[in-house]
């Protein structure tokens, strides 16, 4: 089993090597052992992090630790997590592939543990789709994509430069960036790894997995993602967003990440698209059809995801994570941050907040 194999998991010639070993994907999680331990890891490290934590030093274990992460994914069967695990295993990917993808040396080399562009894009049959403005392939810098499959990819991708309408289509091409173009892949890559979940476990192998599965359980209900919020109380909101909305309030402009993270955050806590794009009136370059679009897509309503809150390591690394507190030390996402101090929070102060809004 081969460094790239481990790498990036669920890749064809990946399933195929573990095929092609022969192993009995039972007896690995009966014995137990650190292919488990580490799938458990991609788990938990993607509803805390958003990634799938720190790649084991043996390939062999690397490579193993995805499929029985998918079996958890699939025994605990809570959409937020499958959501949250095929994005972390995406997210992770990209970083991978962009980092290897920018060194020249990299690029241009021909061992079988260095990923091209081109394998990637042949990977998800998106070679015959996309051609180079200029050059060679792996010598470009902008590319253009048929529009088909740009559709299919960019649907998922928040921001007003998705909109097939803000793009110079030309001839049934869209013009691409070479980093857009690795975002598509990324949704290529969630796409392909959310596929077929869930699976259906055969009790041989969810059996000794149980421990495993009631640790992911337990996480699940200390983040308690999978719960309806319906009270919207700004003094208890993390940091973060008490920030974003003091912005939105005073009329600042938000970047796109920014507007992405409050407004996933708003619908999560029961806000309705009405009150959302109300809020945004007082925003500079305010469009309300544009701002209601933005929120019914993040809500579901006009897309094929529901989209949840980022995780504080996302907020970190857009540099939204500000003004942090005691709370921020030991919570690792928003929507926890804010149950927690709801539930801390005095009764009489959350009653007075919800007369409040109903007068």
């Amino acid at each position: 089993m081969k460094p790239l194999h481990a790498r990036y998991p669920f890749m064809r010639a990946a399933r195929e090597a573990v095929e092609a070993a022969e192993i009995d994907l039972a007896t690995v999680v009966q014995r137990g052992g650190p292919a488990v331990e580490r799938g458990l890891d991609r788990v938990e490290s993607a509803l805390e992090d958003g990634t799938v934590g720190e790649p084991h030093r043996e390939s062999r274990v690397e490579l193993l630790s995805y499929p029985i992460a998918r079996v958890l994914v699939s025994i605990v069967d809570e959409a937020v997590l499958t959501r949250s695990y095929a994005r972390a295993e995406a997210s992770s990917a990209h970083d991978r592939f962009t980092a290897e993808l920018a060194s020249t040396t990299q690029l241009r080399s021909t061992s079988a543990d260095s990923l091209t562009l081109r394998e990637l894009l042949a990977e998800f049959e998106l070679l015959e789709h996309v051609r180079p403005e200029s050059g060679q392939l792996s010598e470009a810098d902008r590319y253009r994509i048929d529009v088909g499959p740009y559709l299919d990819l960019a649907a998922g991708q928040w921001g007003e430069e998705w909109r097939l309408v803000n793009r110079p289509l030309a001839d049934g091409e869209v013009p691409l960036e070479e980093s857009e173009l690795l975002v598509l892949c990324r949704r290529a890559v969630e796409q392909r790894v959310e596929s077929g979940l869930p699976l259906s476990v055969p009790d041989v192998i969810a059996e000794p997995l149980e421990e495993a599965v009631a640790r992911i359980r337990e996480t699940l209900a200390e983040m308690d993602l999978t719960r309806d919020i319906d009270t919207v109380v700004p003094d208890l909101f993390p940091p973060c967003m008490r920030a974003l909305l003091d912005q939105i309030q005073q009329g600042e402009h938000l970047e796109h990440h920014s507007r992405f993270a409050i407004t996933s955050f708003l619908t999560s806590i029961g806000m309705s698209t009405d009150e959302i794009v109300e809020l945004y009136q007082v925003n500079p370059g305010f469009g309300e059809e544009m701002t209601r679009y933005q929120t019914e897509h993040i809500r579901g309503e006009t897309s094929p995801t529901e989209y949840s809150t980022p995780s504080c390591a996302t907020m970190q690394s857009y540099g939204d994570c500000v003004n942090m507190d005691d709370r921020c030390e030991r919570i690792s996402h928003p929507m926890a941050y804010y149950e927690d101090a709801l539930e801390d929070a005095d009764e009489d102060e959350v009653t007075d907040w919800r007369e409040r809004q109903e007068s």
